[in-house]
């Protein structure tokens, strides 16, 4: 899930050493709103979570449509539906202006456990189909391929409703206006709220009786849209304290919901978002920067503890490595078990800042459980980078249903059976319990869908339990990581979640920065540094050949170097949509470092490169800042300036701090050019 669009401060950082560069501060929004873990119900917060998950689709294969030739994993999920679905493009808008019939577009992506949900229950169902095709021309789109649409008609539903998710369901007049939306709809009619069907019958007749005044307020809504999202300045002039009054601002706001119990910022449910902790940091810099040690310190230590119990906590796969998305309680402990790629780099790199100005071991060593879980689990045979893994597996080979965290979580009895004698010790350090542990919050699994199932957490110091089992630490640590290695002998045994195999430039980005700067951050642990399974203890200059492929794959595989223009993505071949600004801004970012942290002056030249390109599509050169989208697709009703950073960073605050690290590496005009971009980029947020 994502966070809802907000308007946010840029800071404009005038120093380009390297140590500022990583800590510059990503846009943050005035107001943290907060997107629940799970779609919207008719725009309610859903209070109940599903038991069980998605078929295995063995049965699907009666029907086949038109996305039985798509190559997005989220679309071909959907190619056995009984609904007559249409990918997004000419064919579905032609045949809806033909039929003159409305749209209903079905937003979603492959490892999105509500998407599967709402297909078990009504795009597999006939009687649902049969509405579906006989009064609708139904669109699927997967964000992660086309996030230009997913952008237009989730701010829609987001600006008229005040939340949004995915699957992200809206229905459109047949020239793409939205007419009215939602998120997930359960198939029938449940707690005095309309079921799907319901929906469907209650759109159909609007159609028929209100055609008129819904397209109108559709064609408002995108005007509306239009003007909020493209702010623009005259000016490309700063004005002096803007910058520190930002700052001073965000740090000020995440300060007061910081929770000193559990870390983070803000209650249930609880996302990483290592924006804030990038905000945070730089924050503390500065104070420092000016002598206010004393306040610079807390700053800090709210970063530090948050990190430390994320780590501890069961949103961090303790067996395997790397982070799931989010955490369903207060205390890190029960997460959605879906892992993002985007997640991964940003955290890797979050915990190497926490290591570079602590010099603890405890960070590093945790950067690189998400980079070994990475090389281990989501690269590809040419070092391309995967996306993602979903939440959701069968318990067993064969089974006819998924549940979500199957691959994950343990029964005391299956502990007790693999580890015989160490499994006491193993226990406690985990918290395994024989009626499950996921008791530690009211919302950790209010419908016992996890009882007598445990979700790993760190909740006792190893010193401490070491001392009480009369060990040294050094070989309390190694008991930990030879049980963990057994676990996960087994559970490589298990069904597997799906893996979502596309390769997106954006994240790709995202993660070779981290690579790349692992390669040279991790050279100051300390010398005999130990390490215990699931880290492997990777020397720090293989980190660097593992960024140099991935950003050679993209180079070969998606970029045209005649045009200069990058693809979006691939998956056996590139993907028919372009880059998006996403994709430029977070490539540049991650070559900036291939070069910063060790790499050959090639990367910064194609940085710069890919720069002018980013600055031929995408700059408002009259409003200052950059474009989500090119503007040549005409079935993109909208072209918006995203300023708001969530889950993942925003492109134009990305292309701000890339633009002031190249204006510090060239000289000249060049560098006076990228200056003028960046400030004219920031004074358009305010």
């Amino acid at each position: 899930m994502h966070l809802l669009l907000s308007k946010s401060p840029l800071l404009l950082i005038h120093n380009s050493s390297m140590l500022l560069h990583r800590f510059s501060p990503l846009l943050l929004p005035r107001f943290l709103f907060r997107q629940p873990p799970f779609p919207s119900l008719n725009f309610k917060p859903l209070t109940l979570k599903v038991l069980s998950m998605a078929s295995s689709h063995s049965s699907h294969h009666i029907h086949t449509n038109r996305l039985a030739s798509e190559q997005s994993p989220y679309l071909l999920q959907h190619a056995h539906n009984p609904v007559d679905w249409y990918p997004w493009g000419e064919e579905a808008f032609a045949e809806a202006r033909r039929r003159d019939a409305p749209i209903f577009l079905s937003i979603g992506y492959s490892t999105c456990h509500w998407c599967h949900v709402m297909e078990v229950e009504s795009f597999e169902d006939e009687a649902v189909a049969k509405l579906l095709n006989d009064w609708f021309v139904s669109i699927k789109v997967d964000r992660e391929e086309r996030p230009d649409v997913d952008k237009v008609y989730m701010s829609y539903v987001q600006a008229l409703y005040g939340g949004g998710g995915w699957p992200l369901s809206v229905f459109l007049s047949p020239d793409l206006k939205p007419l009215m939306g939602g998120t997930y709809f359960p198939p029938d009619d449940k707690y005095g709220r309309p079921g799907f069907k319901t929906i469907l019958r209650k759109v159909k007749e609007a159609w028929d009786s209100k055609r008129d005044m819904l397209i109108k307020s559709g064609s408002y809504a995108i005007e509306q849209l239009s003007e909020a999202m493209s702010a623009s300045s005259d000016s490309d002039k700063l004005p002096d304290g803007v910058p520190a009054d930002a700052l001073r601002l965000c740090s000020e706001q995440l300060s007061g919901s910081y929770d000193s119990k559990f870390g983070g910022f803000g209650s249930a449910p609880k996302f990483p978002r290592p924006v804030e902790i990038n905000l945070m940091l730089y924050h503390s810099k500065k104070l420092e920067d000016t002598g206010k040690l004393g306040v610079a310190n807390g700053s800090q230590q709210m970063v530090f503890f948050s990190l430390q119990c994320m780590a501890k906590g069961g949103i961090h796969d303790h067996i395997g490595g790397g982070f799931h998305r989010y955490s369903v309680d207060e205390c890190w402990h029960v997460p959605h078990f879906e892992k993002m790629l985007y997640d991964q780099g940003q955290l890797a790199n979050v915990y190497l800042d926490a290591f570079s100005i602590t010099k603890d071991t405890f960070y590093s060593y945790i950067s690189r459980d998400i980079l070994d879980y990475l090389r281990r689990d989501m690269i590809g045979p040419e070092g391309e980078i995967f996306s993602a893994e979903d939440a959701d597996s069968a318990e067993t080979e064969g089974a006819a249903r998924k549940k979500e965290g199957a691959f994950y979580i343990w029964t005391s009895k299956e502990v007790e059976d693999l580890l015989g004698e160490h499994a006491a010790l193993f226990e406690e350090h985990y918290y395994i319990k024989q009626l499950g542990n996921c008791d530690l919050s009211g919302m950790s699994d209010p419908h016992d869908e996890f009882k007598g199932k445990n979700v790993l957490i760190e909740r006792k110091e190893p010193s401490e339990l070491a001392s009480k089992y009369g060990m040294s630490v050094e070989t309390y640590q190694e008991i930990l990581g030879e049980c963990r290695h057994k676990l996960f002998e087994v559970r490589s045994r298990r069904p597997k979640p799906h893996l979502d195999d596309k390769v997106i430039v954006s994240w790709n980005g995202l993660a070779i920065s981290s690579f790349a700067r692992a390669s040279k951050i991790l050279k100051g642990e300390a010398e005999g540094t130990k390490f215990y399974f699931p880290v492997i203890g990777t020397e720090p200059k293989e980190y660097m050949g593992i960024a140099e492929k991935a950003a050679s794959f993209i180079r070969k595989q998606l970029y045209n170097v005649e045009t200069h223009r990058l693809h979006h993505s691939f998956r056996h071949s590139p993907s028919k949509a372009p880059a998006f600004l996403d994709d430029y801004a977070f490539l540049i970012s991650g070559l900036l470092d291939l070069y910063e942290f060790g790499g050959g002056i090639s990367w910064l030249l194609w940085a710069i490169e890919l720069q002018e390109t980013q600055d031929a599509l995408f700059l408002d050169k009259t409003g200052g800042g950059y474009f989500n989208n090119t503007g040549e697709d005409a079935s993109v009703l909208l072209r918006v300036k995203e300023d708001h950073d969530g889950a993942e960073p925003s492109g134009n605050s990305v292309s701000a701090i890339n633009l002031i690290r190249l204006a510090s590496m060239v000289a000249g005009s060049k560098a006076e050019h990228y200056k003028r971009n960046a400030e004219h980029l920031l004074v358009c947020s305010f």
